[in-house]
């Protein structure tokens, strides 16, 4: 039986040079203009993921 990747994580996970994991945050799509510009800059940049969610996520990525 072939193992699968899950297509929900290779759409929204990205794989460092390090081999971590990174995310990205939430709440920059819309509705920007109500939000202060510190808002909008601490979420300028991706997650990296904690190392307890690093198990999951690479059991779901097996063809890396």
């Amino acid at each position: 039986m072939t193992l699968k990747t899950r297509s929900w994580v290779k759409k929204r996970v990205k794989v460092t040079g390090t081999w971590k994991f990174k995310l990205w945050k939430a709440c920059k799509r819309h509705l920007l203009s109500d939000k202060s510009k510190k808002a909008k800059g601490r979420n300028k940049y991706g997650l990296i993921v904690s190392a307890a969610e690093t198990k999951k996520i690479s059991q779901q990525l097996p063809h890396l």
